[in-house]
């Protein structure tokens, strides 16, 4: 027994040291404040936190309601919040944010005096120190907000885009829209249309959501989707953990086993990992899980269950990317790809950067309407190019915040 653990605790620690962080920059709005431009060694001996700023943007244009399987958004402004880190060097960093401003805070004092340029010793500090080491929460969430925010800095420090910092695995990435919700008065023909779109747009797979209906209904929304795309794009299935159970789950797949999906997403409650390997089992069409997960403690959890075929832990919510290098590490010691759900934008920089990464969840074109904070990815055939900006490319507009700011 004592050799078992002395084994485990050595592949623990080769798992934590293995796996190096990574991202990119597709600039997100505009170059706003200019990268540092003073010799790149004088930088990297000592950068650190001079102050931040939380900014957050409301824009004037409802979005329409809709809905999932499990609840509604839409039908109110949207906004969005920027991290703003301002170092000794003169470097600003951006980051969006998810979590509370009170913890986005919280992290950024804990880091005061730390050389940002250290980020496996600034994520250490801000996951272990001080508090309890609890492996899920909001706090997961604005450890990733600080950790992006961190390597954009670094990015800008070293002026490079953060994927040529970690080192680049690809230069064009796959995407998918991501769409397809429910809406008042939205039926077969217009669930169609909006898939066509995409289409139109570059997508060559397209993402729609099910579960909220009974499984014969949403298999005949899923069939008349599939039929109408023909071999201009693949489809996949979103049911945000709405199904109760395993065996409803697989009812539902059973009636559309033969479209040759290309996933289906979170078939129920994401805690049931029992029910998603049950799912998995059943069916012939690879099963997704870990939206509601954080680290690489929950991927651990997802992998060891054999509870899907890919992971799609949220970047941000995970832990940022230097925890989603470790996730997709962990991950590929179990020959399990990773989709990160979540902001493209910043999401696109693990992609560019980690081998077993598959694919890019996008919101489309449209989504700009309502939200001029994101745009668009220029998409060909079904594929984007890795970023080029330093950083992360996210340094918010101006002009922008001259006239959303709250």
């Amino acid at each position: 027994m004592e050799n078992r653990r002395n084994f485990l605790k050595a592949a623990a620690t080769g798992l934590a040291t293995a796996a190096t962080p990574a991202i990119a920059g597709h600039h997100l709005i505009s170059q706003a404040s200019a990268p540092f431009q003073g010799p790149v060694s004088d930088v990297l001996r000592y950068v650190t936190i001079k102050d931040l700023e939380l900014i957050k943007l409301r824009f004037d244009k409802k979005t329409p309601l809709t809905w999932n399987a499990i609840k509604k958004s839409g039908g109110s402004y949207p906004s969005v919040t920027f991290l703003k880190i301002q170092t000794n060097e003169g470097i600003t960093g951006y980051s969006m944010t998810k979590g509370s401003d009170s913890d986005v805070k919280h992290f950024v004092k804990k880091l005061q005096g730390k050389n940002l340029m250290n980020t496996e010793e600034i994520w250490h500090t801000m996951f272990f120190e001080n508090r309890k080491p609890v492996a899920k929460g909001k706090e997961i969430h604005a450890i990733g907000s600080v950790d992006l925010c961190i390597w954009d800095i670094v990015g800008k420090a070293l002026q490079l885009p953060v994927h040529k910092v970690l080192g680049t695995f690809r230069e064009k990435i796959s995407v998918y829209a991501a769409g397809g919700y429910y809406a008042e008065g939205k039926g077969i023909p217009e669930l169609v249309k909006e898939m066509e779109t995409y289409v139109r747009e570059g997508y060559k797979v397209v993402k729609m959501k099910i579960g909220y209906l009974d499984a014969r209904a949403d298999a005949e929304r899923t069939r008349a989707v599939v039929k109408a795309l023909g071999n201009d794009a693949r489809v996949m299935v979103d049911a945000n953990n709405g199904y109760q159970s395993a065996y409803e789950a697989i009812r539902y797949g059973r009636m559309v086993e033969d479209l040759d999906l290309y996933w289906f997403e979170e078939p129920v409650a994401p805690d049931d990992w029992r029910g998603n390997a049950e799912v998995r089992e059943a069916l012939d069409i690879p099963i997704v899980a870990g939206e509601n997960e954080y680290t690489r403690w929950g991927a651990r959890d997802l992998v060891e269950n054999h509870s899907c075929d890919i992971v799609n832990i949220d970047t941000i919510k995970g832990g940022g990317l230097t925890e989603m290098r470790k996730i997709a590490a962990l991950c590929s010691a179990f020959h399990v790809p990773v989709a990160p759900h979540g902001y493209s934008h910043m999401n696109i920089h693990a992609l560019a950067s980690i081998p077993n990464a598959l694919i890019l969840e996008t919101y489309p074109a449209k989504a700009r309407d309502f939200n001029p904070a994101l745009p668009a990815f220029p998409i060909k055939d079904g594929f984007v190019d890795s970023p080029d900006q330093i950083g992360l490319g996210m340094d918010p507009d101006p002009v922008l915040i001259k006239k959303y700011k709250v």
